[in-house]
């Protein structure tokens, strides 16, 4: 459209321009007339020839219509002496581009040609006769390979030398009858007698001299105590007999007993642990503590002795057996010694003419660089049980049961006095590296006991409702349900229990409550599990106290107050034979018998133990048997510890005495 106006233009322009022509022409004189026209002429083909050529460029340059626009006039009104000299010096130079492309093109198409010098057969099938045709298709048919030996390389050499002939023969010297020797009479009955070689089974031999050993050492001992008794008559009315152990050794002297700790697997076996000594040496033990594992059927001397570089608060078996012991210190370590280790692993220090062999930890939490571990003073260890198919595997999925683990799997559960609660899987290895482990740091070489961490808790969170928390209430001791294990029960130092789970479950109750109403500064020092099945529990309490709880119900069943005339409970402990009767110890070293068919209200027997403070007791017995065999064990204050074994009314069991209490209970 815009081309069509320009042309419009134009043709306005030209009639302009020759009207002004033809006034000019009116002007000019005739004799110069016929030379400006032919002027003209010339000039109007040459616009012409020049306007053709400018139409392409003006098709090229459409993105510029306004600048086009505004010189369409200016080339109308110069048309007759504008000349465009680019485009004829780019046609002129495209013209001589292409003639010497031309020219090199015919010069080398003659010299480009095909060589055929080489040439060779795809395929070269020679003709196949009719026979081999035959031979190839028929000739292999029914047939079959088969390779022959001709024994030729069997070959025979004669020689001189002549067999030699043996026999086995076996001797015993000395010799226990008058055969000491023997075997096989000819060379062919060998084979017979070889049969009947026995198979030595080196693993069952030592486990039957170890077993074996230790029931010659218990017969030694009650020889000796036979000539020698050592049970004194006793001067406490509540027990039958009593006898000592012998601590009077040379690295337990001006050493106090802290903790005693009996083994629910082997009743008989007994930790006790004995603090820092009173006055500072330069041995090799005087800065050590010292845990010594007692069988009290051979009590001359200690079975094994434990040492550690940090002050030990509290110590336990294993659930199962009493191969492993571990232990809770005051700078926030769990520790674990393997019995089963051999001792040369172990320090050796010649005291009193005896060879002592002193255990250090097999693996030890120092070893764990991070966060997992206690930062705080360890109050309580205690063993769980558990099971690797019905809980959780705690991470142990890709260990391989039989490969890994020799025992049971068990946890152990650590709490310090922040009311931090640490789960531990107790991880028994097979194979042992006496050059030690790169990755576990607090694994001895030659140790194949460790732990690994399961979970934590925080129990001040968990467990008491916001209320409680603002009294910024004290974990003290933590005890599980041995009936099942996933619950647990916490004593305060405001006289609450708390009530939890492993898994952070909902319970309820989730505190258990004296009678009396409000918080008061009551620290709850020792909690028991009653023993045949019923979810009971006795918690002993700073004021006096002792409250018997059921796990259903928030409020005791039972409180007794004015029972230790306001001294502290620091132990106490239900019978092992007994389901009715409880033993007592408060802080004025005096034990008191509860027997809750006879008496529900006041102990039945009081005893004060008289020279020395007792720090704690262990009840040991055998509830399986019937033979009533009840002791306990009382630590003095001066490493001293007593086995009382009491009398037989409150030890013997009683007719129906699990439901006589179960009617009492009721009533209450």
């Amino acid at each position: 459209l815009k081309d069509y106006e320009d042309d419009f233009d134009d043709d306005e322009d030209k009639s302009g321009e020759e009207k002004n022509a033809e006034e000019n022409l009116k002007e000019i004189p005739f004799s110069r007339t016929s030379e400006i026209e032919e002027i003209r002429r010339a000039i109007t083909a040459e616009n012409d020839r020049i306007c053709t050529s400018l139409s392409k460029a003006i098709e090229n340059e459409k993105k510029e219509p306004i600048v086009e626009r505004q010189y369409a006039s200016v080339r109308n009104s110069f048309c007759g002496i504008f000349m465009d000299f680019q485009m004829a010096n780019q046609r002129q130079s495209s013209r001589s581009m292409a003639n010497k492309q031309k020219k090199r093109s015919s010069e080398l198409l003659p010299l480009i040609d095909l060589d055929f010098s080489v040439s060779f057969s795809l395929l070269d099938l020679p003709p196949v006769n009719e026979y081999d045709m035959y031979i190839r298709n028929f000739g292999k048919m029914n047939t079959k390979q088969a390779y022959v030996q001709c024994n030729e390389d069997n070959l025979e050499r004669d020689i001189q030398t002549e067999e030699v002939e043996t026999l086995e023969k076996w001797t015993q010297h000395p010799g226990e009858s008058a055969l000491v020797s023997g075997g096989p009479i000819k060379s062919q009955d060998m084979s017979v007698n070889g049969a009947l070689t026995p198979k030595i089974d080196s693993q069952r031999l030592a486990n039957f001299l170890r077993s074996a050993c230790q029931v010659i050492a218990v017969l030694l001992e009650e020889d000796q105590v036979a000539t020698q008794p050592r049970s004194q008559p006793t001067s406490l009315s509540i027990s039958d007999s009593c006898f000592q152990l012998n601590t009077n050794q040379p690295f337990l002297h001006d050493r106090k007993i802290s903790c005693l700790y009996v083994s629910q697997v082997q009743r008989q076996t007994l930790l006790s642990v004995h603090g820092l000594p009173e006055k500072a040496g330069v041995g090799l033990l005087n800065r050590k503590s010292i845990i010594c594992v007692w069988n009290i059927w051979q009590p001359s001397s200690p079975q094994k002795v434990l040492v550690c570089d940090s002050e030990v608060i509290c110590c336990c078996f294993s659930p199962n057996k009493t191969s492993l012991v571990f232990a809770g210190t005051i700078d926030g370590s769990l520790l674990v010694w393997d019995l089963r280790e051999d001792s040369r692993l172990h320090p050796h220090v010649m005291m009193s003419e005896a060879d002592w062999t002193f255990r250090v930890p097999t693996f030890s939490t120092d070893g764990i660089l991070n966060s997992v571990n206690h930062t705080s003073p360890i109050l309580a260890v205690e063993p769980v049980s558990t099971s690797l198919y019905t809980d959780q595997n705690y991470g142990l999925s890709s260990l391989s049961y039989q490969e890994e683990m020799s025992a049971p799997p068990f946890q152990i559960a650590s709490m310090d006095e922040n009311g931090i609660l640490n789960m531990w899987v107790v991880v028994e290895l097979q194979r042992v590296d006496l050059a030690g482990s790169q990755t576990d740091l607090g694994l001895i070489p030659g140790g194949k006991v460790k732990l690994v961490h399961s979970s934590t808790m925080e129990l001040n969170n968990s467990l008491f409702p916001k209320d409680v928390r603002q009294r910024m209430p004290q974990t003290l001791t933590i005890k599980f349900l041995s009936s099942n294990p996933n619950h647990f029960i916490v004593g305060t130092n405001i006289g609450l229990v708390g009530h939890g789970t492993r898994h952070n479950l909902k319970v309820l109750p989730k505190l258990f409550r004296p009678q009396e109403s409000g918080l008061r500064s009551i620290s709850i020092n020792a909690i028991d599990f009653f023993p045949f099945g019923k979810p009971l529990f006795l918690v002993g309490c700073s004021d006096g106290s002792v409250r018997l709880h059921q796990m259903t119900s928030e409020y005791p069943l039972m409180q007794w107050n004015d029972s230790t005339n306001g001294q502290p409970v620091i132990a106490l402990q239900w019978a092992l034979t007994r389901p009715a009767v409880f033993f007592v110890l408060d802080a004025s070293s005096n034990i008191y018998i509860w027997d809750l068919l006879e008496n529900d209200l006041l102990p039945v027997a009081k005893q004060t133990i008289p020279s020395e403070s007792v720090v704690t007791m262990a009840l040991l017995g055998e509830p399986e048997k019937t033979n009533g065999l009840l002791g306990i064990a009382l630590a003095k204050e001066y490493g001293q510890i007593d086995i009382q074994y009491v009398k037989k009314k409150w030890a013997l069991p009683r007719p129906e005495e699990s439901e006589k209490l179960q009617l009492i209970l009721l009533q209450s």
